[in-house]
């Protein structure tokens, strides 16, 4: 891989070959790192654990598992929100460094599809399995079907169906997403997501969770970038990928987070007010990044005895 040029806590700076050697980065930026969207300091201690075992994708895998497990988390796995028709419907991807991708999207009774997704990548010759064929391959594979809609969910979607109003807030939900991306200690990077989509969601709905390039996208020679909020609006700029590109021309993490957000913003001129896309990005040197378009996002980055939660910059205030 080439030089990329980038800045960093503030200070421009040229990675050279011997950062690429150090398990330290430019400004002494420590791997293996875990950067996840929204607060999950102990989603992101596991992951740490095992990608300092030497097991990138088992990081991915153990860490958004334990958001997925989660019946309070009503955004990802058991105790989802349903569709409009009280169906809990689920959407994952996963990502290497040999840029192999598996995703499983529309998956119904499984709580762990970042684990379908996984074996999507690893087992098939296929990309994406959605609906009863998704969750076929899961039964195929061992994985035990069982009821996601929790009381929690269920009474509050009882009570929505009072109005049938549907009208998405910004951040009403805290977060939508379990993305994390992870680098190990020979800058090899991973990354993967989860999630049980908008609440109240027509049925059959997709987001850009379980799409390689919306939701989600590696690229080992350069870095990742994984995505949250309205998968509409990033399913229609390929926003993932797009903040990877813009990593490769030469900006750093946050100025590729804040690139990919202001083509949001320039193609919903009309509504970006009242929308929310955010994202988090990681470069092949551990050097990170988010940005979205209204207040209130949040990452967490984790690395040796640091385990913090930060608000992302933001266009709007």
């Amino acid at each position: 891989m080439g030089t990329i040029a980038a800045s960093f806590a503030g200070c421009d700076s040229i990675v050279n070959s011997e950062n690429q050697k150090s398990k330290e980065g430019p400004k002494g930026i420590p791997t293996p790192l875990i950067i996840s969207t929204w607060p999950h300091i102990l989603d992101n201690q596991i992951a740490l654990k095992s990608v300092q075992e030497g097991n990138l994708l088992d990081g991915i895998e153990k860490g958004i598992n334990n958001v997925e497990n989660n019946p309070l988390d009503q955004s990802v796995g058991i105790g989802g929100r349903p569709d409009r028709s009280g169906i809990v419907t689920l959407d994952a991807c996963i990502m290497d460094k040999e840029h192999r991708a598996g995703s499983v999207c529309y998956l119904k009774d499984i709580k762990n599809p970042i684990s379908v997704a996984r074996l999507v990548m690893e087992d098939t010759p296929h990309v994406i399995l959605a609906g009863d064929g998704a969750l076929q391959f899961a039964l195929d594979k061992g994985f035990q079907k069982e009821n996601l809609l929790t009381e929690k969910s269920k009474a509050e979607y009882v009570e929505w169906l009072k109005t049938a109003e549907y009208k998405p807030k910004v951040n009403v939900e805290l977060h939508d997403t379990i993305g994390m991306l992870a680098i190990d200690q020979n800058r090899d990077i991973s990354g993967g997501c989860s999630t049980s989509g908008l609440g109240y969601k027509m049925q059959g709905r997709v987001g850009d969770s379980p799409i390689i390039g919306a939701g989600l996208f590696v690229d080992n020679e350069v870095g990742a970038a994984t995505a949250t909020g309205m998968g509409e609006l990033v399913l229609t700029t390929l926003g993932s990928f797009l903040t990877v590109e813009f990593m490769r021309q030469g900006m750093s993490p946050l100025e590729a987070c804040k690139a990919a957000v202001m083509r949001t913003i320039e193609k919903n001129k009309d509504s970006y007010k009242e929308m929310q896309v955010g994202y988090v990005a990681l470069d092949k040197y551990g050097r990170y990044g988010a940005y979205s378009i209204q207040p209130g996002f949040q990452y967490t980055v984790t690395y040796q005895n640091h385990n913090k939660v930060y608000d992302a910059q933001s266009y709007l205030s």
